[in-house]
């Protein structure tokens, strides 16, 4: 399933959170959104998942508009993961993951053998099934937003859209996370995330949309966009290129004169 926006923009009152948006999302690629706080990241991923309507421009799913698509139906079809994951309800862990469960079932139906599958491979993939008893509210920030990681996946749906999934994550859960998405990837989903680390990106991501101020500044393979120019620009940094061990090069970045971008 494709994702697209074309020429989208969100304005709330006189604020213009994003303008003139064009992305797609394709299957098989990991597609990653960079930029500064306050660049249009998670307004572009929340456009995309359906959640918020564009004032200006079109959001599409396989040419879709998504504006034609019910609740049930996008939730069966894109499954997002937000930036906070505060839960002050106290769910097991095991019943949060089966929520992911809810758009494909009845409003009497129990869930069914299958379901109880699909919630316990979401739980073992996304490494959390050793506290599906524990409850979501007293987790670890980075437990807890691999738990909602895992409602994710228990949804099945093939489009995964994912604001700093790696934030509050140790090493070891960020390389297993991004292996999780590139892998997913290979397997024909369509997977987009909001991330701040460039290196993460040049690294793991197939395709990079650049935003500034709400504007789309570049996209295309990390090789193409990622360039001295485009990072001094935007992030107000210098960029220095370091041979890794694989051949690829590691980005240090060195504090240069930052250009002003809006908060939000």
């Amino acid at each position: 399933m494709s994702l697209r926006l074309d020429g989208a923009g969100l304005r709330i009152g006189a604020r213009h959170l994003v303008r003139d948006v064009t992305v797609e999302v394709a299957p098989g690629r990991v597609t990653a959104l960079v930029g500064p706080n306050g660049a249009g990241k998670s307004t572009v991923l929340r456009l995309l998942a359906g959640l918020w309507r564009p004032t200006r421009g079109h959001a599409a799913l396989d040419g879709t508009a998504l504006s034609r698509l019910s609740r049930r139906a996008l939730a069966q079809r894109i499954s997002f993961v937000p930036q906070e994951t505060g839960i002050d309800v106290p769910f097991t862990v095991r019943e949060l993951v089966a929520m992911g469960r809810h758009p494909h079932l009845g409003r009497f139906d129990a869930p069914g053998p299958a379901d109880a599958e699909l919630v316990a491979s979401a739980l073992a993939r996304a490494d959390v099934a050793h506290l599906a008893d524990r409850f979501v509210n007293e987790l670890s920030g980075g437990e807890r937003r691999r738990a909602v990681i895992a409602r994710s996946l228990a949804t099945g749906s093939r489009v995964l859209l994912l604001d700093e999934p790696t934030a509050n994550l140790d090493i070891d859960h960020v390389l297993e996370t991004l292996t999780l998405l590139r892998t997913l990837a290979d397997a024909g989903a369509t997977v987009a995330l909001a991330l701040h680390d460039l290196n993460v990106v040049a690294r793991w991501a197939d395709e990079v949309a650049v935003l500034q101020d709400g504007h789309l500044r570049a996209a295309g393979s990390p090789a193409q966009v990622l360039d001295d120019a485009l990072v001094a620009s935007v992030f107000g940094v210098r960029v220095e290129r370091l041979a890794a061990g694989d051949g690829r090069s590691t980005l240090v970045f060195h504090r240069g004169e930052r250009r002003s971008t809006r908060d939000g």
